[in-house]
């Protein structure tokens, strides 16, 4: 794992040093710890809380200045007390790492840390000062949770700054290590093709890891928007004016639901076949007899009929649901021979859309708000594209069909909603066989 490393900073080649650092001082860095190839100006690394971030950033200066590639570095956190406890004192910090005689002086008057043998110097900056990066110049700059920096105007400072060639000839390089969060400024450095972007998850780290850790924090929040922010290093945004946000799902999550007195499995077939076909939803949900409503599952994916088929009728026994509840717009009867191909038995519904998907789901979403409809853990998927439909969603802009999002309103209509004016519900096909005369 670490050849990039040695190609990237010949000193980890010699075997001396290699050995030494191996037994004593180990660095093994994982795949996301890895500098990236190629010519970048900014290493931006994207990762959960106990990745490695922090380590990751310290030997990324460590190996820099050792080589030889830079002499002059600018280290920014959100306060100084931060620059100061995580990036030099920490257990991962540049004071920690390395062997004991290689490591720098640090002058805590003069926020300074000196490596005596290369005479190169790192200064501790506040991104709350900006003003203080206006005249300093950086042929390196390691920005630690820029996510969480107060004033964007501390990065534009460090950009005018870093300006120094290193040592070598190369140009100035600035890592920052962060937990992502939906800024500007994190957005259009992802956007900006001279970044190099590294996305990791506190997984990734886990034999590094305290088990407690794991098994409370992580297993608390895993799926969640926190989580996938917190842990997965996701990059979450809420759309403006979509009809649900991340926050009033996560607001009603739970981890159980009471007896629930009806469950039903929803299904919205893909409307199109082929490379680029739409996904198929298939959503489970009960409502209890207080009148709250309980998402279960989510199956939904590129599934052809027969799949699908196969998996709504499992879900609908495995979750010992009342009925399956499908809409035939663009499916007709193929909806129904597909599941009594599977089960002649299934308790079937189809529904038939009258009106658009905006006005079917804007009933449910007033459920969501009413927190009478809650997720019984985490469909990243489902409520990603919950959060993303607004009432201006284009498929044709969007790039796809919200079809988990209509498994989800047919299903929720189907337990708590009279039908809209205008719509057609046909029962069941083992219903008109049973009315008919047996001979």
């Amino acid at each position: 794992m670490i050849e990039r490393w040695q190609r990237a900073i010949p000193w980890l080649a010699d075997p001396a040093q290699k050995g030494a650092i191996k037994e004593k001082y180990a660095w093994k860095p994982h795949d996301s710890q890895i500098p990236p190839e190629g010519d970048w100006r900014v290493w931006l690394l994207l990762a959960g809380r106990g990745f490695g971030k922090t380590r990751t950033g310290a030997e990324y200066v460590r190996a820099m200045v050792k080589s030889g590639q830079a002499r002059r570095i600018a280290l920014v956190a959100p306060t100084a007390l931060d620059a100061r406890s995580v990036m030099v004192e920490g257990e991962s910090g540049l004071l920690s790492i390395g062997l004991p005689h290689e490591r720098p002086e640090y002058e805590p008057s003069l926020h300074r840390l000196t490596w005596k043998k290369s005479g190169a110097i790192a200064t501790l900056f506040s991104a709350d000062e900006p003003n203080r990066l206006r005249g300093p110049q950086h042929d390196l700059a390691w920005c630690d949770e820029l996510a969480a920096w107060r004033y964007p105007q501390a990065w534009d400072m460090l950009m005018f700054g870093l300006r120094l060639p290193g040592p070598a000839g190369g140009d100035p390089r600035a890592i920052v290590t962060t937990t992502p969060r939906p800024i500007r400024l994190i957005r259009e450095l992802l956007a900006d093709p001279k970044v190099a972007v590294t996305r990791g998850r506190t997984a990734d780290n886990a034999a590094h890891l305290a088990p407690a850790f794991l098994d409370q924090i992580v297993r608390r929040y895993e799926g969640t928007r926190l989580g996938r922010q917190e842990l997965d290093g996701d990059l979450l945004d809420d759309m403006p004016g979509a009809l649900w946000t991340h926050g009033l799902i996560d607001a009603a999550r739970v981890t159980a639901h009471p007896d629930l007195v009806r469950i039903v499995v929803a299904i919205d077939p893909a409307a199109t076949s082929g490379e680029h076909a739409d996904e198929t939803g298939i959503v489970v949900a009960g409502r209890d007899a207080a009148g709250h409503g309980y998402v279960l599952a989510d199956a939904s994916g590129h599934h052809p009929p027969v799949e699908w088929a196969r998996i709504a009728v499992a879900a609908c026994h495995a979750q010992h649901a009342d009925r399956i509840v499908a809409e035939v717009n663009n499916g007709g009867e193929m909806v129904a021979a597909m599941l009594r191909l599977t089960d002649p038995n299934v308790p079937f519904t189809a529904v038939h859309a009258a009106h658009g998907k905006v006005a079917r789901a804007e009933p449910v979403a007033a459920l969501y708000e009413q927190g009478r409809v809650h997720h019984l853990g985490a469909f990243a998927p489902l409520e990603d594209q919950m959060c993303a439909f607004s009432a201006d969603f284009d498929r044709d802009i969007a790039g796809y069909s919200p079809d988990r999002v209509d498994a989800l309103v047919w299903a929720l209509t189907e337990l708590f909603l009279n039908p809209m004016p205008g719509a057609a519900i046909f029962e069941d096909y083992r219903q008109r066989a049973e009315a008919q005369p047996k001979e």
